[in-house]
């Protein structure tokens, strides 16, 4: 099969598409064969060296991707069947034609929703329903994946009580001046949360909450309906300059990846 590759870290130019074995279903797994995956900051993040898949994922790049199931695993149970649209939550290895999924981390595409849009889905919004409903939930809260260079802005616009979620370093992790006392002076929660690192059991739980009771919204006709921003789609062949367009902080959505079919 066909994935985005690169062989040592450094920059977009490092990237290139490379012909690689694809993987079996193990357990429990489905073999999606990937039709689009989106492009999140922390492929680039990785791709400079920075931070390393968990262990036992995959180092393809691709942390979300929507597709077909293309093979059930020894041990499925569930619903799915050959040929079944799906998306998926991935610790890696979307950026590829086949890329292999716990069965139950799975999702049903919403109706009325194309591939790519869907591709946009996984990572972000069961971040964002994560962060707001498991994690911090309600108001008075920061959800910021900024970290350093942020921190002071963040102290001082926090209420009196409230919760301060990090679940990013992409200003950096240094920080310096007085944060402990400020926040100490606004009472307020400092808490750290990552998903790509959280254990199956965990993402399945996530994956079920949020299928239940966020994903029908997708398909709800009229001003509640919720769907997914696309900037724009690249072939997956245009690895570079996809990377290119996130690092100059052009995109106003999700960038998504169309594998060849």
């Amino acid at each position: 099969m066909l994935a985005v590759h690169f062989d040592k870290p450094g920059g977009p130019e490092n990237l290139y598409v490379k012909e690689v074995a694809k993987p079996s279903p193990g357990e429990g797994e489905v073999l999606l064969k990937v039709a689009a995956s989106a492009l999140n900051r922390a492929d680039l993040i990785q791709r400079e060296g920075q931070y390393d898949p968990p262990p036992g994922a995959s180092n393809i790049l691709g942390l979300e991707a929507s597709g077909h199931v293309a093979e059930l695993g020894p041990g499925c149970h569930r619903h799915w069947k050959i040929g079944d649209a799906a998306m998926a939550l991935l610790p890696g290895g979307g950026q590829a034609q086949y890329v292999t999924v716990p069965e139950s981390l799975l999702m049903p595409i919403p109706e009325g929703l194309t591939l790519p849009q869907a591709a946009a889905i996984p990572e972000a919004w069961l971040t964002a329903f994560q962060l707001l409903h498991l994690v911090g939930a309600g108001v008075n809260l920061i959800l910021d994946c900024i970290g350093g260079s942020y921190w002071e802005k963040n102290v001082n616009c926090l209420a009196l009580d409230g919760r301060w979620v990090l679940y990013g370093l992409m200003g950096g992790a240094d920080i310096n001046g007085p944060l402990l006392s400020k926040l100490l002076h606004k009472r307020g929660s400092l808490i750290t949360s990552l998903l790509r690192s959280r254990d199956n059991k965990y993402k399945q739980m996530l994956v079920n909450a949020f299928t239940e009771q966020i994903l029908p919204h997708f398909s709800t006709e009229g001003p509640q309906r919720l769907l997914p921003v696309l900037d724009r789609i690249y072939p997956v062949t245009e690895i570079q300059e996809a990377h290119k367009y996130m690092e100059a902080n052009k995109n106003l959505g999700k960038i998504v990846l169309e594998l060849p079919q």
